[in-house]
């Protein structure tokens, strides 16, 4: 499912325009996007949590030549699925 998709989807099940519903999807994303910069998480209740995980930094090594180089540490968005949203897709 795609961006449209959703929206269309949203639009159906709220009985809302697609205009509403990208407005609403726009703003939710926009709102966990600024909560994660702020390293706050958001919880949806039943649905999941996205979070910000700190990645250190470590040692790789390049593929084609085999030199050893660093990569740096890392903040990265993570979902974890709820109750909920895994009982539904079983």
């Amino acid at each position: 499912m795609n961006k449209s998709e959703l929206i269309d989807a949203v639009a159906a099940s709220a009985d809302i325009s697609k205009a509403a519903a990208g407005r609403a999807i726009d703003g939710m994303t926009t709102a966990v996007t600024n909560a994660l910069k702020k390293d706050d998480s958001v919880t949806l209740v039943g649905f999941g949590t996205f979070s910000v995980r700190d990645r250190a930094a470590r040692k790789g090594r390049n593929p084609q030549t085999g030199e050893e180089i660093n990569i740096k540490a890392a903040k990265l968005p993570v979902f974890k699925a709820g109750k909920t949203l895994k009982d539904a897709i079983k």
